[in-house]
């Protein structure tokens, strides 16, 4: 089955980026057509944001592959009524134990509200996500780009698009996060484009799969 397509509101931006910015020229001639990464929206799609924290796409879906097992994970009520060694016996260090109950206990106490969050701009969004403990900005922007589809968002704290963005420039080494948040602000107001882009040429110059890649089963 062929990947999704970017949507055409998409592909334009994609365009305007490859003809204005040399950076992304090219990348899809080399790497193949950009597939179209989705993720669900609210407290499943915010959990799978969590298990990608400082840890590599593979080591992630596999720990994503077995609490998604676990019954009831995937939902607050569900994830609560779990135990620790349940949810450690799925892979998931003390620290993602921890930030897994904040983030089902925000939304079981609702805190966080899915209807609400869809109805914020980005900052916004970001910030209310970013009040739960143990949700940084990286996985608010995570979430806001791949469930809620915003256009304009980037997660500059990602080490593999300042590794990307390396590569393109020719630089000596990664851009710290604010250099490459400052950076990013050039390809506004397709930032979350751009990153799709970027972690697209990561994929093919390193050869390593997307925590999307790797099946659930």
């Amino acid at each position: 089955m062929s990947p999704p397509v970017p949507p055409p509101s998409a592909r334009i931006g994609l365009d305007h980026l490859a003809a204005s910015h040399a950076e992304f020229a090219g990348i899809e001639a080399a790497a193949g057509p950009l597939p179209w990464r989705r993720r669900t929206p609210g407290f499943a799609g915010l959990l799978q944001a969590i298990m990608g924290q400082q840890i590599s796409n593979q080591a992630a879906a596999a720990i994503w592959r077995r609490l998604a097992a676990l019954p009831g994970a995937l939902t607050p009520g569900g994830l609560l009524a779990l135990d620790d060694d349940a949810l450690r016996g799925a892979g998931l260090s003390r620290p993602k134990v921890s930030h897994a109950r904040s983030l089902a206990a925000a939304y079981a106490d609702g805190v966080l509200d899915d209807r609400r969050i869809a109805a914020m701009d980005d900052d916004m969004a970001i910030a209310a996500i970013c009040a739960v403990r143990g949700l940084g900005p990286w996985t608010a922007e995570v979430y806001l780009l791949f469930a809620l589809e915003r256009q304009d968002v980037f997660p500059a704290g990602d080490i593999a698009l300042a590794g990307a963005l390396a590569d393109r420039r020719g630089l000596d080494a990664r851009p710290a996060t604010p250099v490459l948040r400052q950076i990013a602000a050039e390809w506004s107001p397709y930032r979350s484009l751009a990153a799709r882009l970027l972690w697209h040429h990561w994929r093919f110059f390193t050869g390593r799969p997307a925590m999307d890649d790797l099946p659930l089963v």
